[in-house]
Formats: structure tokens, C-alpha cells, sequence
């Protein structure tokens, strides 16, 4: 499915910062980052729930919010970018 992420972290304190280090950080092992705080990720619904635990693990749901929008299988097809930084398509393999 193709889920959209999206995250507001509070980086007033250091512990902020490390905060939105490690949930940007758990967003790249499962997708694609298309803006500062916004991946695109192609995922199952097992990787869903293992992305969704570990960043409850991390943010304060006090000062810190995270968005999941699930699009769909065809969610992909939704997408319309314009500007700068054409995206990546998120299903094709990556080679880094």
C-alpha cells in the first residue's frame, strides 16, 4: 500500500532535535523522503505496524504529531508534483 507519512516534531530542546533525527531516520528504512517531514512509503501492513510502533516509541505525543495516510494500492497513481525536485517513484528499486 502506498502510505503517505508525515510528521511536526518539536525541536525547541536538544532532545526535540534527536527526536526528529531518529523518526526521519525510521522513515528512510521505509520510504522515500519527498519534503523535509514528508515520505511516501510503499509498504504491507506488517511494515505499517513496525514503522507506526517505532516511531510511537520515539516522538512525545505531548509536544510531537505524526499523520499516516493510507492511499491505497493505486495511491500512487493520486500523486501530482509540480516544481522543483521531480519526486522518485517509490516502487522501483534504489541504489545507493
Amino acid at each position: 500500500m502506498f502510505v503517505l507519512v508525515t510528521y511536526d516534531v518539536n525541536t525547541e530542546t536538544p532532545e526535540g532535535r534527536r527526536r526528529l533525527r531518529q523518526v526521519a531516520k525510521i522513515c528512510k528504512n521505509f520510504g522515500v523522503r519527498v519534503q523535509n517531514s514528508v515520505f511516501e512509503c510503499v509498504v504491507d501492513s506488517v511494515q505499517l505496524m513496525e514503522m507506526k510502533y517505532k516511531i510511537g516509541e520515539v516522538i512525545n505525543p505531548e509536544t510531537d504529531s505524526v499523520r499516516y495516510y493510507n492511499l491505497g494500492k493505486q495511491g500512487r497513481d493520486h500523486v501530482e508534483h509540480v516544481g522543483a525536485k521531480p519526486g522518485l517513484n517509490v516502487d522501483d528499486a534504489l541504489i545507493f
